[in-house]
């Protein structure tokens, strides 16, 4: 089962939902047994925010959730966020309160819907956008170098989503939304290359076009609805992830501006069609954080990529990404999904104002309390896998499309079969990956593996990407078993990492070991233990800034969990 605890109290055993294949792994090889998977943290920062029945913790999903899209349906929410080329993909959410958010399903679950191939993991599915109308659900998305614009639609949130339908007239587009007016007719709208020759690096435009919802094709005219960014003297970069919402009669047009780093931000525009023409907010942008000191406290930082949901009672909220770096723009959890309350002066949203700062702990929408027992996502909390079900929860992820069926869960443990497919092979390990969710935080393995040839291993990954990582686990040597660390830092480096720890071990054959990670910020210690014995250090202090984004590069954050490999295939 799945075991949640919260602040070491425990809440729910969880259902299952799956991407799994079924099947059994290829026999002739001995697979590596895991019996439990434990995943705790809990970061300092929360622990001195003020914090009651009234309030709630940002981030509302913590670690590697970034480009959350939300919507309504009746009384419940929904929403997604990107997953690039990490398998299955798009996780689906759902909430009552926009703070208690339960995964349901991930919308790409079947391997023949979208190929990653050999593509890096920050290629792939980007900024995913869901909408609900007339008992419907749409997500719109971009498969990045994997056939460029879809839509997928479900009556039911958790599954199963279409077969994709691809958009042939978004060709070279990213970040298409749906916008669906009150007389029923419907509008996309994107991120693309301007009707000219580019004018600087990062110019692009927000395009629109009419959709046929019975046909689920485009139509008609594109126009474009921004050039560039809200001022274009300024040579704004990256106008992204557009939506339009109608307020009052008047449609308003929201999207991002400044890229996806630290000048991140949002703005607003106001036009009386959704083909406009709009006009620029003047006090924009209406939500970032680009415009606080640097070397402030505990900052939350690169704000931006929101959507807008209103309750039924008429409050608005906005989901948007953020992240949590502890040092200079370092980050290992990935863009995280953050919440705010939306105000409206003189016509116009706001999230934040000028030098304020994305709380840590807010005052909770008034909405009816969502379930207690649902699988925490922001704060201190645990998480145990003993992988007694019969399929692997939604949470996992492995890296890209699987070809085969390498994996099993027989009711008592996880068995991965040792393939000769590498961490660093740009394609699709024996490896389920969860994410890391706070700067502070430790994953823990227990397994037993009898290796069959030499540099047979199995254990525990901690991967930012394939040229990025570190591995502990139980190896097969020249010199006998051992306990070794990996890393990779670089494309330079050995596909397979180099060996920067390691300890000569005995153990009979099934043995159960256990080896954990113990993420510090920019430091990570690694440790093992055999059985009868403690918990005994193989490497404290070991660079962590290799596995953030702003050393290993891309959108992705940090993935935990269990990994086995061969040298050989026989």
């Amino acid at each position: 089962m799945i075991r949640h605890l919260l602040l070491g109290v425990s809440l729910a055993t969880l259902a299952a939902c799956s991407a799994d294949t079924g099947g059994t792994p290829s026999a002739g090889i001995t697979p590596a047994r895991f019996e439990r998977f434990t995943y705790s943290g809990g970061d300092p920062v929360h622990e001195g925010v003020p914090r009651d029945a009234g309030t709630f913790l940002n981030p509302v999903l913590g670690g590697f959730y970034p480009d959350p899209s939300n919507t309504r349906a009746g009384d419940d929410y929904y929403l997604v966020t990107s997953t690039f080329a990490y398998f299955p993909g798009l996780p689906v959410f759902r909430s009552s309160d926009l703070v208690h958010w339960e995964q349901i399903g991930n919308a790409i679950d079947r391997p023949d819907q979208v190929n990653f191939g050999t593509l890096g993991l920050s290629r792939g599915l980007f900024a995913p956008a869901i909408e609900y109308h007339d008992g419907l659900f749409y997500i719109l998305n971009t498969c990045v170098d994997c056939g460029d614009n879809f839509l997928i639609t479900a009556t039911d949130p958790s599954g199963p989503w279409s077969d994709p339908v691809w958009l042939p007239d978004l060709v070279g587009a990213i970040d298409p939304s749906l916008f669906v007016d009150d007389d029923g007719r419907a509008y996309i709208l994107n991120n693309g290359p301007p009707d000219r020759e580019p004018e600087y690096q990062g110019h692009r435009a927000v395009w629109i076009q009419e959709f046929n919802l019975e046909t689920l094709e485009t139509f008609g005219e594109r126009i474009v609805l921004i050039d560039g960014g809200v001022d274009f003297s300024e040579q704004p970069i990256w106008i992204e992830g557009p939506h339009i919402y109608k307020v009052d009669g008047r449609y308003y047009l929201m999207a991002a501006e400044g890229g996806t780093a630290e000048n991140h931000s949002q703005v607003v525009l106001v036009g009386d069609a959704p083909m406009g023409p709009y006009t620029a907010y003047e006090n924009n942008p209406v939500l970032t954080q680009r415009d606080l000191p640097r070397d402030r406290a505990n900052p939350i930082t690169s704000a931006g990529h929101a959507d807008l949901v209103q309750t039924p009672d008429g409050d608005w909220w906005a989901t948007f990404l953020a992240v949590r770096p502890y040092g200079d723009d370092q980050y290992n959890t990935g863009r995280e999904t953050f919440l705010m309350p939306v105000s409206w002066e003189g016509g116009w949203p706001h999230i934040t104002g000028p030098g304020e700062a994305i709380p840590y702990a807010a005052a909770r929408p008034d909405l009816p309390a969502g379930d207690p027992e649902i699988a925490p996502m922001a704060g201190a909390f645990t998480v145990i896998d003993e992988f007694d079900t019969s399929e692997m929860g939604p949470d996992w992820m492995m890296m890209r499309n699987p070809r085969e069926t390498w994996w099993q869960l027989d009711g008592e443990a996880l068995e991965l079969q040792p393939r000769p497919v590498g961490l660093g092979d740009f394609s699709n390990p024996s490896f389920f990956g969860r994410r890391q969710q706070h700067m502070f935080g430790q994953a823990e393995l227990a397994f037993s593996f009898t290796p069959d040839t030499t540099g047979s291993r199995a254990g525990l990954a901690v991967l930012q990407n394939d040229e990025y990582w570190y591995f502990i686990g139980l190896e097969q040597t020249e010199d006998g078993l051992a306990i070794q660390l990996r890393r990779r830092a670089g494309s330079d480096a050995p596909s397979d990492g180099t060996v920067i720890a390691t300890a000569g071990v005995s153990l009979n054959a099934g043995a159960l070991v256990e080896v954990r990670a113990t993420a510090r910020g920019p430091r990570y210690d690694f440790d093992y233990r055999l059985p009868d014995g403690g918990w005994q250090n193989l490497l404290r202090g070991a660079d962590g800034t290799i596995l953030s984004t702003r050393t290993a590069g891309g959108f992705v954050g940090v993935t935990m969990g269990p990994h086995a490999f061969t040298p050989t295939g026989e």
